[in-house]
């Protein structure tokens, strides 16, 4: 999740636990600080911008690395806030902050190696996007008013407005898990119908919400686009194709940083030949033809693909915001118009 989400969670975890046992304003410091650190290895360059993005959320955001970090930066919490009596609560508040950073990014679509040293597959449900106000906005809320009510009453309420607010995120969490189950199950028997169950199938949340959702079918010749809204009810998914080019996929299936992508996104890649040069696209994130990560891995010299150092050519620095805005909200509420295409402001 974005760096706000993760800051906000930690920041009220530390004070539910912390409670009143200090002041919660510190517990909010130290939780949000702790909430966000995991995200500090985006500071670390690798070889190459393939290399950046399959080692962020790596080491950092395992499981154990944070449980066994968890007790050292309690004592230094507790020591620069003058409360080592209170270590032990500390040590809880921190832990969660730091865990629960890995476990909400596991319900985003990137990959988060949760279990290394023992594994390092990337693991993403998927039912969250990066950016979500719906998930975020209650922790916010309920964080503020928490500290704003401990400057004037210490009523047994005080903490009340930050227990909803966590309450309320993790119940938008569950829904999304639920909202995405059902949408699945709908193309699954739709494939069914159709008799396409060949199709490997994607589903995760189109931008901000968890209504509208995309998703993607992968075969072993080509890859198919598709939205649902809940509100689309029986109607079926209208699908459109994209292009893969299988033969240069195979030509370049030997290149280290091919195959650490095909290993990264489980398979739902695309590899498509611009001039002389070979673009590989991660399919899990934007939208066709529009992806957050696009990388040059190959250019042909003398009938000869050629590995090249990458980086990412993704994004969307020339689509039309306004218009992309526009069809989101109507295709939410169940108008079936397809998507802009272009890559150019119109």
């Amino acid at each position: 999740m974005d760096s706000l989400s993760q800051m906000a969670l930690g920041a009220a975890l530390s004070v539910a636990i912390m409670r009143r046992r200090v002041a919660p304003w510190k517990a909010a410091l130290a939780g949000a600080v702790a909430g966000t650190l995991p995200d500090l290895d985006t500071l670390v360059h690798y070889t190459d911008a393939v290399d950046n993005m399959t080692r962020h959320r790596a080491d950092s955001h395992a499981l154990l690395y944070l449980a066994l970090f968890a007790p050292i930066l309690a004592g230094v919490v507790s020591w620069l806030s003058g409360t080592l009596a209170q270590w032990r609560w500390w040590w809880l508040a921190m832990s969660l902050a730091l865990l629960t950073h890995s476990l909400l990014d596991y319900f985003t679509i990137y990959g988060t190696q949760l279990l290394r040293p023992f594994t390092s597959t990337p693991f993403g449900l998927g039912s969250l996007f990066i950016i979500d106000p719906l998930y975020t906005l209650p922790l916010l809320v309920g964080l503020i008013i928490t500290l704003w009510r401990s400057r004037k009453d210490t009523g047994h309420n005080t903490l009340s407005a930050n227990a909803w607010g966590l309450g309320l995120s993790t119940a938008y969490i569950l829904w999304s898990v639920g909202a995405q189950t059902y949408v699945k199950h709908q193309v699954e028997q739709q494939l069914t119908v159709q008799q396409q169950q060949a199709y490997s199938v994607m589903v995760t949340p189109a931008p901000f919400n968890t209504v509208l959702w995309r998703v993607v079918l992968r075969s072993d010749t080509d890859y198919q686009e598709g939205f649902y809204s809940l509100f689309d009810g029986s109607r079926p998914v209208r699908f459109q194709a994209f292009t893969h080019d299988a033969s240069l996929a195979h030509a370049l299936q030997d290149l280290p940083q091919v195959q650490r992508m095909v290993w990264f996104t489980h398979g739902f890649y695309i590899v498509r030949r611009q001039g002389d040069k070979a673009i590989l696209s991660d399919v899990r994130m934007g939208q066709e033809p529009m992806y957050v990560f696009s990388f040059e891995v190959a250019q042909l010299n003398d009938n000869q693909w050629q590995a090249v150092p990458t980086h990412n050519i993704g994004g969307r620095p020339q689509a039309n915001i306004t218009l992309a805005l526009r069809w989101l909200w109507q295709r939410m509420w169940g108008v079936d118009i397809d998507p802009p295409r272009s890559l150019e402001p119109l």
